[in-house]
């Protein structure tokens, strides 16, 4: 553990426990409880950890503390390289083609999923709504708006390593983006996955008749 800052085996130590309390994990540290308090308010501001009370059998209740789901994300997990693998088993298997239908099914699964939200608001509102669903999904989005268009910039891609393999993952992307917005004037300037760059850029033209 040389070098490993204490928050860091923290989040490591709940990782492996599950559940713990302050007073378990001083002793595990070999640190006050006053300093364990400290580093888990910092983590829960941060939304990596989350506490509950617990009914003892004798005694007041105790605080336990484990990971929410971000703080689960912070462990590699390596989905890419999985679903790469079983991508290239279904196209050795079924052909090009059956990829192609794959990703047209997820993208009109999600467009059934996420068209609700979409109903009744204005275009401005509508490409809120857009931003706030791939930021709850992990794609750290930040959008800036002109006279003309927005300018929607993705820093994260959580399907970009799939995506270079198999492009048509952005094309259903992008029109996916086209139905919810109810707009054919959106065009991908940059793409991190076909263009090797750290983002992508989506050029959305204000639609002002909606």
């Amino acid at each position: 553990m040389a070098g490993t800052s204490t928050r860091e085996i923290i989040v490591d130590l709940l990782k492996r426990h599950q559940q713990l309390s302050v007073t378990e994990l001083a002793k595990k540290l070999d640190i006050t409880e006053m300093a364990v308090r400290r580093h888990l308010h910092s983590l829960q501001k941060e939304e990596v950890v989350t506490s509950k009370l617990v009914r003892q059998a004798m005694g007041r209740p105790t605080q336990f503390y484990s990971l929410t789901m971000k703080g689960e994300h912070l462990f590699p997990r390596r989905y890419a390289p999985f679903t790469i693998g079983i991508l290239q088993d279904v196209e050795e298997v079924a052909g090009k083609e059956m990829i192609d239908q794959l990703f047209e099914s997820r993208r009109q699964r999600l467009l059934v999923e996420y068209k609700p939200l979409f109903k009744g608001k204005s275009f401005q509102e509508k490409v809120s709504q857009l931003v706030s669903l791939q930021n709850e999904q992990g794609y750290m989005v930040d959008v800036k708006e002109d006279d003309e268009q927005y300018h929607i910039t993705e820093y994260n891609c959580p399907i970009s390593e799939i995506a270079k393999q198999y492009p048509v993952a952005c094309s259903c992307e992008k029109k996916l983006f086209q139905e919810l917005l109810e707009t054919d004037e959106i065009s991908c300037r940059e793409c991190m996955a076909i263009d090797k760059t750290s983002y992508c850029h989506y050029v959305v033209k204000k639609n002002k008749d909606r």
